[in-house]
């Protein structure tokens, strides 16, 4: 089983186009978002601070690409994830996470579904290298070090509130 999942890897890897290393997609340094609800110019001396509303809604639909990446039929195990929704994943959540250069080692070649290693009833997110290496990383701590980069003064209530383990659910959009 192990080795049909490493060969469909592998073939897939070989059948996607290469992604220019130059792209912005790849550059984590340059922090382009991806065209979701965000805005990351800094603000003015004296501008107001965002509501915990806005940071939930500036959160919201990366959590809800990732749950659907994990808890949805769309992805099976060992499969990459679509150029879009791989965007979404390296650009709000891959390069806040606090490790992400050790992630990403010697340069990202795909975001990978899978099941985890030691947790075989967990879906997780795997950093699929150039030299084919596979690495998982968290996601929850991703999100974490972007609310706390993008809003340093409001990012502990926030994360605390909303985003603890136990209570890993941001509130549904009332309408």
């Amino acid at each position: 089983m192990a080795l049909a999942a490493a060969l469909s890897r592998a073939a897939a890897r070989l059948l996607r186009p290469p992604v220019p290393q130059s792209s912005p997609f790849l550059s984590l340094c340059s922090r382009q978002l991806c065209g979701l609800p965000s805005d990351d110019t800094p603000s003015a001396p004296g501008a107001a601070e965002p509501s915990e509303a806005e940071i939930l809604a500036d959160v919201g639909p990366v959590m809800e690409v990732v749950k659907d990446v994990l808890h949805s039929d769309r992805y099976g195990d060992g499969e990459f994830l679509s150029s879009d929704d791989e965007k979404i994943v390296v650009e709000k959540l891959l390069a806040y996470h606090p490790r992400s250069n050790d992630k990403i080692g010697c340069g990202l070649d795909a975001i990978m579904v899978d099941r985890h290693t030691d947790f075989s009833q967990s879906r997780c997110l795997y950093v699929v290298r150039t030299n084919g290496d596979t690495e998982d990383f968290s996601y929850r701590k991703c999100l974490r070090g972007y609310i706390k980069e993008k809003y340093p003064t409001l990012a502990a209530d926030v994360i605390q509130k909303h985003l603890t383990q136990k209570r890993w659910r941001l509130p549904r959009p009332q309408e």
